[in-house]
């Protein structure tokens, strides 16, 4: 449900701002750090939001149906 989905979401933006920081430390690339900064506009934020929930909520979808589509096939 859209709560799993939630909590996949927040996971995986963490790990790839982890990643991210580890990758970058002892360059001159501050773009981890600003991924943490809070945006000027909640609205904006919210609305990037949904729309990052919302794409990652059809990928998902679209991967249970090709395997469950692979799975009927294999029948």
């Amino acid at each position: 449900g859209p709560r799993v989905v939630h909590v996949v979401y927040r996971f995986a933006r963490y790990v790839m701002i982890e990643k991210m920081r580890k990758l970058s430390k002892g360059s001159a690339i501050p773009f981890a750090e600003a991924l943490l900064w809070k945006p000027k506009d909640i609205y904006i934020a919210k609305a990037r939001h949904r729309v990052a929930c919302n794409k990652l909520l059809q990928s998902l979808q679209r991967e249970a149906f090709v395997i469950q589509e692979y799975k009927k096939k294999t029948r």
